[in-house]
């Protein structure tokens, strides 16, 4: 158990004049746990040692390669005074061991030796052909060979070349497959070297120890070699059920140090920015260049998701009597008859139970001998324990709500290689209360688009990202989801629907030209038709517009609106209408726009 806790500064480099001599004791690190941020990680590694009393040296190794100074925690126990503390590359520790590229490279070997029998078997074969060629020539020019002497002669040459020939196709056939398994052992071995620590780093301390023992370290920093982005997958099974939101997350680490089997969390929040409030000062004007990049910044508004998962452990406070499954205080001395275990729905034995790993556990639920009887009959005389497993990566994820940030805690151990690439988490998945409907402008776009407006999103802890729209077990495409919004619902769009047409048309009978003195006047009529071609009634939203003058020698005015709803500061026209199956709506409107006849608008 820990009893001291140290934060070591970054200048806190200095050389005690009573340690000169010692031997420097090197032990390596595990590393236990990570948390990693939007941008950076927090990592904490243990390490046991033997220290003798007095001043030692201990070089804490196997800590990645690029770390924040100033964020270095060491926590020891009391009889350990820390004196010094200083970080620093091993360059010449040789880059951790790959059994998968020895394993390769072995096979890589006999692939070779094959390779290279396979083409001394071909250059014999090639020979043998240049042989026969050339004694075909010698006896050709021979004279006084009989007729049955040459039939044979020339039987032997064509049998003896077909033979030769089908062999070195064969040989040739398994050069080529073999250089083939050649070059993706290659490939393979080079995709496996991308995963080898190149450097790692290692901590220097100078420790007094009080009495001599074996003592436990924690060691845990800031590296800014990880991060994680988030995105979402958004699985929409038909219009009629809520909407599920999969929260998943890319996590790329190059730490120079492979994670293995590390308890992982993921954080919301950005690691070392400044932590002072701003102050307000004068601002005075000036010029700017119009060029300028500016940063996004990770915000949202977060809110919290609590996970309660207290039940995993309860079947550890239960105690079987003979009464049945009562609490540990009501043990008694009757003979103790063994509960019946049902996990997740079927009947499994205690030595089977046993080998449960209890974070799999979801829910559990204890029947006392009177109803589990009710259910089970006299098998489960002894009480009944109801256990609900996991199902998942979600339920292995829990999420906390902290003040400024939002944290993924994942119970399940996790690998993540210093390779630079990106490997994929799922985190949560919920269920979100939305309501569909679908979207038409065809002054912009002949398609129809399905929209979900969700409510209460603040509650699904969402961040900016991307998202895979999957429609009726189809992926659509993909749409972004941007949480940074101030309005009760956020609008999800879901991808086109061709079942639902909507066509836009001039009508030519109801539009004119006129020529009024020194001005020209025209009228235009568009007519819509929307039709379901769907075997379920939708709702659809559709909007069209008309145009606004800029000048004040051009006038419109709307003639026709179709029973919209008239936004005359956007010119925008709306219609909101409910469609049954198979049915078809028209609707009709009409502006006129008056102008000078001798210049030209763009009306179209």
């Amino acid at each position: 158990m820990f009893k001291k806790y140290f934060l070591l500064p970054a200048w806190l480099f200095c050389t005690v004049s009573s340690l000169a001599g010692t031997e420097p004791q090197h032990v390596p690190s595990t590393l236990k746990t990570v948390t990693v941020y939007r941008n950076g990680a927090e990592m904490q590694h243990h390490a046991n040692v033997q220290l003798a009393q007095g001043a030692n040296e201990l070089i804490v190794e196997n800590i990645s390669n690029n770390i924040d100074l100033n964020s270095i925690q060491v926590n020891c126990p009391d009889a350990i005074t820390i004196m010094s503390v200083e970080f620093s590359n091993n360059f010449l520790l040789p880059p951790a061991a790959n059994g998968r590229i020895q394993l390769l490279k072995d096979s890589l070997e006999k692939v070779e030796k094959e390779i290279e029998k396979n083409n001394s078997q071909i250059n014999i074969l090639n020979d043998l052909v240049t042989v026969l060629k050339a004694n075909k020539d010698i006896k050709g020019a021979q004279n006084g060979l009989s007729v049955a002497e040459l039939a044979k002669l020339m039987d032997y040459y064509r049998n003896k070349s077909l033979e030769l020939q089908q062999e070195l196709i064969i040989q040739q056939d398994k050069q080529k497959k073999w250089n083939e398994l050649r070059n993706r052992l290659i490939s393979q071995m080079q995709e496996e070297e991308k995963k080898n620590t190149r450097k790692s780093g290692q901590i220097t301390l100078q420790l007094n120890v009080a009495a001599a023992g074996k003592y436990e370290f924690a060691v845990s920093y800031i590296t800014p070699n990880a991060y994680w982005t988030p995105y979402y997958d958004i699985r929409v099974d038909d219009i009629k059920n809520p909407l599920k939101v999969i929260y998943k997350s890319k996590i790329v680490q190059t730490t120079g140090i492979d994670w293995k089997k590390v308890k992982l969390s993921l954080s919301t929040s950005v690691p070392n920015q400044w932590g002072n409030a701003p102050v307000v000062r004068s601002w005075f004007l000036s010029y700017i260049n119009p060029v300028t990049a500016m940063e996004k910044r990770l915000a949202g508004k977060l809110a919290g998701v609590d996970v309660q998962n207290d039940e995993v452990n309860s079947l550890s406070e239960v105690v079987v009597t003979g009464y049945g499954i009562r609490g540990a205080s009501a043990v008694e001395t009757e003979a103790i008859k063994e509960p019946l275990y049902i996990v997740n729905g079927a009947v499994m034995s205690k030595e089977e139970f046993s080998k449960i790993n209890r974070i799999s556990i979801k829910s559990t639920e204890v029947l006392k001998s009177a109803a589990a009887t009710a259910l089970y009959g006299s098998r489960a005389e002894g009480g009944a324990v109801l256990v609900t497993l996991k199902e998942g990566m979600s339920d292995y994820v829990s999420v906390t709500d902290n003040e400024l940030n939002v944290t993924f805690d994942i119970e399940l151990p996790y690998d993540v290689a210093t390779n630079g690439k990106e490997q994929a988490i799922v985190l949560k998945e919920y269920t979100a209360g939305s309501v569909y409907k679908f979207y038409s402008a065809p002054r912009l776009d002949k398609d129809t688009y399905l929209l979900a407006d969700i409510t209460d999103w603040e509650k699904l802890n969402l961040l900016p990202g991307n998202a895979n729209i999957i429609l009726e077990g189809t992926y659509v495409g993909k749409s972004f989801i941007d949480p940074n919004a101030i309005s009760d619902t956020l609008n999800l769009t879901l991808g086109r629907d061709k079942r639902v047409v909507v066509k836009k048309e001039k009508l030519v009978d109801y539009s004119s030209v006129k020529f009024l003195g020194s001005n020209k006047l025209q009228k235009f009529t568009y007519e819509i038709s929307v039709k379901n071609n769907k075997k379920d009634k939708i709702s659809l939203l559709l909007k069209d517009q008309y145009p606004l003058p800029s000048l004040k020698e051009i006038e419109v005015d709307l003639l026709e609106t179709g029973n919209a709803s008239v936004d005359k500061e956007l010119g925008i026209l709306s219609w909101n209408m409910e469609l049954a199956p198979g049915e078809n709506k028209k609707i009709r409107f009409a502006y006129s726009v008056r102008y000078p006849k001798d210049r030209l608008l763009n009306l179209n």
